[in-house]
């Protein structure tokens, strides 16, 4: 199945869906050495996002959240790409500086789609999303 959408950073990037119908927010709430989600409450709590294609509806909080998503990339604990309902900035700016595939916008609901564990693969040059 290609689902289509409008690409954000451009990049290609296989890996397993791991998703959350909560917005995320990356600053003080995932461990930037890890990957690992700290957030008290939230559906990801104590999952690691390193590896995955991270799906959720949007960011939230504060700007250098996407330097964290940076800071990610360089310990090699990043998400392999992400997939927005619709992308807010600091979310774009991190996958962006990071070179992480992003795509939003998708003519589909993934969320009635997807779910963890999915093998998807991310063409963000081309703005497709194909799940396996």
């Amino acid at each position: 199945m290609e689902i289509i959408g409008r690409v954000i950073s451009k990049g290609h990037a296989r890996g397993e869906v791991l998703l959350s119908r909560e917005p995320l927010s990356f600053l003080g709430n995932v461990n930037p050495k890890t990957g690992i989600v700290v957030e008290k409450g939230h559906p990801l709590e104590g999952k690691s996002l390193a590896g995955k294609v991270l799906v959720f509806p949007r960011g939230k909080g504060s700007t250098v959240g996407s330097y964290v998503i940076l800071e990610m990339k360089q310990n090699g604990v990043a998400p392999v790409a992400i997939i927005n309902q619709e992308a807010e900035t600091i979310i774009a700016v991190g996958a962006i500086i990071s070179e992480i595939p992003m795509l939003d916008k998708l003519d589909v609901d993934v969320f009635s789609i997807l779910k963890d564990g999915d093998l998807v693969e991310v063409d963000a040059n081309k703005g497709i999303l194909r799940v396996k």
